[in-house]
Formats: structure tokens, sequence, C-alpha cells
């Protein structure tokens, strides 16, 4: 289902009222003019700083269905043992099971503590061993807590129990993603909140992307000795996702000119503030593909079928990036071009099944009957 042409044209030309009243370096996703539609000619000019690539073939997108709607200022998504989802509620601060074959929704309650506030609130979700984890904003500071979820519970959560405390808050650039990996560690992407020179302070769990133990401690064989932190020189990274050869990628957004996707590596600087995009600068890692900003704002990311799928929240649109191995094989492919509205999560349902969260309800969107709804694709 499309979304009405005349609310896209007046969305269009608030965008550029937006854009002669404000300035680009401080949200999330900076306001801009509206972006290409044609998924083809959008690829071509994001794939590389010259423009002259065109788009890889074989991609492929099929929206087979909305599993569920209304759901208000939705943010992550997270896979239960039987196939049911979990998804957070920023800004109403609550997490809601939804059935995977149905879209029946059951509300599992406000968790305690979160105190949403400009880009934060409750944010990343993974489950792990009967365990929900959350990574929220509180009074003080972002956070990740987990919750006892399921067995004696049943469909209620558990106290929240504190994992990781102490990583910095902002009105803006909070991070938020959490996610287990293939060696059973927890992974968290975190935001600098405007202060930029926390991205490049490795005593500062802003800017980066963290690793520990499922308790919250130091995961063994992190680079820096006692310490969460496994990369650094981050601006705000939501998006985490893994390869089927356990290589780990990250999408994030830069300020005013590249947004990235990241080949992460443990213990290197990816640049911040100091490079946004390719620099080509000694001792920090480039970018393995880049968008100017009004394409991206890259949210969530997701690896299915040889290739990372990656959301945008102002581009609209949701990116396909071929890889072979640790290099990207093809060029950039724009697929659901302003079809959806803003995209925030997607997550990997197995094979080439994804689910794709929308994000027209948080505030810089402008939303539709039946927003924000949960779709599931097919790729290729």
């Amino acid at each position: 289902m499309s979304r009405p042409a005349v609310v896209k044209a007046l969305w269009g030309a608030a965008v550029l009222v937006l854009v002669a009243g404000c300035s680009s370096g401080g949200t999330e996703d900076r306001p801009g003019t509206a972006p290409p539609t044609s998924a083809s000619a959008s690829a071509t000019a994001s794939a590389s700083p010259s423009g002259s690539a065109t788009a890889p073939a074989g991609g492929r997108v099929a929206v087979t269905g909305t599993l569920t709607e209304g759901l208000k200022s939705p943010w992550g998504l997270a896979e239960l043992p039987g196939g049911d989802l979990l998804v957070s509620s920023r800004d109403e601060r609550t997490i809601t099971k939804v059935d995977g074959r149905t879209g029946a929704k059951t509300s599992l309650g406000e968790v305690p503590g979160v105190v949403p506030g400009g880009e934060g609130g409750l944010m990343g979700l993974a489950v792990r061993d009967g365990w929900v984890y959350a990574y929220l904003t509180a009074e003080s500071d972002n956070r990740i807590v987990r919750m006892r979820y399921g067995g004696a519970e049943g469909d209620r959560l558990g106290v929240p129990q504190p994992v990781l405390t102490g990583i910095p808050k902002g009105v803006v650039h909070n991070g938020g993603r959490i996610a287990f990996g293939p060696d059973r560690m927890l992974y968290a992407g975190t935001g600098e909140t405007g202060r930029t020179g926390l991205a490049q302070d490795r005593e500062s769990l802003g800017g980066k992307i963290l690793r520990m133990t499922p308790e919250g401690r130091p995961a063994p064989g992190n680079p820096f000795p006692g310490s969460v932190v496994y990369s650094y020189g981050h601006r705000n990274v939501q998006g985490i996702a893994w390869d089927d050869e356990g290589r780990l990628w990250a999408a994030e957004f830069g300020q005013n000119t590249w947004d990235e996707l990241n080949l992460v590596e443990p213990g290197k600087n990816y640049g911040w503030p100091e490079a946004e995009g390719r620099a080509g600068k000694a001792g920090f890692m480039d970018p393995v593909a880049q968008w100017p900003t009004s394409e991206a704002s890259p949210s969530g990311i997701a690896y299915a079928r040889g290739a990372i799928w990656m959301a945008g929240l102002r581009g609209e649109r949701l990116w396909r990036v071929p890889l072979a191995g640790a290099e990207r094989s093809g060029d950039p492919q724009a697929f659901l071009s302003e079809e959806y509205g803003r995209l925030r999560t997607v997550l990997a349902g197995g094979g080439g099944r994804l689910w794709l969260v929308t994000s027209e309800t948080d505030g810089r969107g402008t939303p539709g009957p039946g927003d924000d709804r949960i779709l599931r694709l097919e790729v290729s």
C-alpha cells in the first residue's frame, strides 16, 4: 500500500520550510528535500563520491503482507523462540508481544525507569535464555537492563536488572541498538550525544560499539583490557548485524555529508569527528558504503541472501548492499522508496524473510491510517 500522494506533497512542502529555518547537524535524521523515488537513480547517485556507478542487477524485495499495525513510536524488535516478536515503544515505554502468524498484540506492560525525551527512551531489544534485554534512557544515563520473561512470569516482564549503566545520554545521538552475536556476547551501538569528543575518548562509553557478557562484564578477548569498548570513533550507531561468516557490520548517521555502513573490527577507530565518510586518513577505518544524508539516515540493519539490508529514516527506503566476504560486491540498491514512509528497524527471520518496522509516529513523520506497522518481506 503506497502512502497517499497528498500526504507526501504536504510533507515535501513542510520539509522545505524546515530547511529554511533549521540547522542540519543536531538530529539523527536531518531535515531536507524529498529524496528521489527511482531505486536505480538513487543508488547511482549514492554509490560513490563520483556518482558514476549503477545499481547491481539481481536484488528483489516483495512485501508479502502487513503483520500488524497501530504501533506507536516502535523502535526495537526481537524474535522469541517459536517465532513471535517483541517490539518496544520508544516514547510510551512499553513492550508488546506480536503473534508471528496472526499479528495479534499482547501488551507486556511499561518498563520502569525509562525517561523518554528527544531521541531517547525505550529502544533496542534482544532475547536470550529467558531474558529480555533492553537499551533505555534513564534519568541520568543510557543503560542496558534485562528482565525475566516466560516460564513462571507468563506474559509479564520481571523487574529490570541493570546489565550496564553509565552510557552517556543526550537529547540526540543516543544509539540504542543491541544484539547477541554468534559468540553469544551482547553488543551495543551507542552515540556521542552531540558531544563529539566522546567518540575518540576510549574511557567514555559514548560513540562506541560495546561488547560484553550477558551479565554486562567486559567480554573475553576485547581489544582494551578491562573495557567493554569494542570499537570507537562512531557518531551514532543504530544498526548492527553479522553476516554468515560472523563478520560484524554497523550502520551509523553522518552529520551533513555521508551516512556509513562499516565493517567493524576490534579496537579500530572509525574516525568521527575527524572523518565523515571515506577520508583516507591514516589510523581511521573507511566505510564499505556511504550515502548522502538525504538518502539514508540509517537505523536498523539485517543480513540476508548475501547482502546487508538497511532501513532508512529520512531516506524512506530500504537499501540492499551486496557483499562478497568482507568486500562490497556491487553498488547499493534502493527499494520501497517513499512507499511506507520512514523505516526504523529491519530484522532477519531466516532464509530470505525480513521483518520491517516503519517509524512515522516518532515525531518526525507524517502518520497515516495504520501507522506504525510491521511488514513481512521476502528478499533475494
